[in-house]
């Protein structure tokens, strides 16, 4: 039996290859291992956070986090070229842009270990994120190319990768997205930080957005996240508002001076289905995240994107995403439609059904066979 090693960095990487896992084990004709690079570590990743998403423990931990990016991804290159020279798999799948996902793809491309590549021809254009330099190689050097929206397969043709290896199958984190949900529907959520929130602004006419902010370019400029932060106040005077806050992002609302006022409550970071349980029912999310744009669309939430671009365009074309850019009177604009009741319904993209990760699966399983 042919075995594949998952390679995950961070914790929405997790999100990604759980449905995979699941589809592994139900087809049972591949083995495989998880391996956690440790590229990040939390405390919400133990037996809890994995069991929600369904899948056993990683198999490898290699704690090649911390430093650089340069040392991050140098200390994950060498702990896994170990790993794969100690026990070889007949295949490597990594996800996403993060650094885990270039620094694994890279050693295996060079022990001749065939690379598949989850969530491939993604492009923002925008070579000032370091996520757009993670994509573009990790997609020169892939074998297999497992894609989630009509952009990439445009994007890995144009630059001449073989159409046979460009598979578009719909997204994982969309699977991932549907189990959980199905999951919450039968969860007691009165436990979750964000219940009395939710609770105090839900109901007889009453409503809320959720905010997340965590790209450098938005919140490590003064000015910017100055901008950004009126933004926010104008909006919270007509709609109650809540943040979740990264760590970086807080320190620097209070290295900034910036106050949000009394109508935008900010919390620590959330887990995934507390937070799930929350951005469900906003009626609005206002982020810079990648993923919660795609999540927003596959579940109809109106989503203002606080970027001057996005790698998922899919989500603007067919789905409830507006790409409002950083200008605070568009930003309050594009929020002000959504309260008219004018925001943007859009629809589900195709293949965003929930069986992805099947079809990951089989078309692996195919590729293999081929050896």
């Amino acid at each position: 039996m042919p075995t594949l090693y998952l390679v995950a960095g961070a914790r929405p990487n997790f999100m990604k290859i759980a449905p995979i896992v699941r589809a592994l084990q139900a087809h049972g004709g591949i083995g495989f291992r998880i391996i956690h690079t440790g590229q990040h570590y939390d405390r919400e990743m133990n037996d809890v956070f994995f069991e929600e998403l369904g899948i056993p423990q990683p198999d490898v931990f290699m704690a090649a986090g911390g430093g650089s990016h340069a040392q991050q991804t140098a200390k994950i290159m060498v702990a896994f070229e170990e790993l794969c020279q100690a026990q070889r798999p007949d295949a490597v799948l990594v996800v996403g842009d993060v650094n885990s996902t270039l620094a694994c793809s890279i050693v295996a491309k060079k022990l001749q270990i065939p690379v598949a590549h989850v969530e491939a021809g993604l492009r923002s254009g925008d070579m000032a994120m370091p996520e757009e330099i993670n994509r573009l190689v990790t997609d020169s050097i892939s074998d297999w190319f497992f894609v989630t929206e009509p952009s990439g397969v445009e994007h890995l043709r144009r630059e001449g990768k073989p159409a046979d290896a460009i598979h578009y199958v719909g997204h994982v984190m969309v699977d991932n997205l549907l189990y959980q949900a199905g999951k919450l529907e039968h969860t007691d959520t009165s436990g979750f930080e964000t219940s009395a929130f939710k609770a105090a602004h839900s109901g007889a006419g009453r409503r809320y957005g959720v905010v997340t902010l965590h790209r450098p370019s938005n919140v490590d400029d003064a000015a910017m996240m100055q901008r950004i932060g009126g933004a926010l106040r104008d909006i919270a005077a007509d709609l109650p508002l809540i943040f979740p806050v990264h760590p970086r992002t807080r320190g620097n609302l209070q290295r900034f001076g910036i106050d949000l006022g009394p109508n935008v409550t900010l919390i620590g970071p959330q887990a995934y289905m507390a937070f799930l349980n929350l951005w469900k029912d906003a009626a609005v999310v206002l982020t810079d995240s990648g993923g919660l744009q795609e999540e927003t669309t596959a579940l109809g939430v109106p989503c203002i994107t606080i970027r001057e671009n996005t790698e998922r365009p899919v989500t603007v074309d067919e789905g409830s995403n507006v790409l409002a850019g950083t200008d605070p009177a568009v930003i309050l604009a594009e929020a002000r439609k959504v309260l008219r009741g004018e925001g943007k319904q859009g629809r589900r993209p195709q293949l965003w059904d929930g069986d992805a990760a099947v079809r990951i699966v089989a078309l692996l399983a195919r590729h293999l066979q081929k050896g």
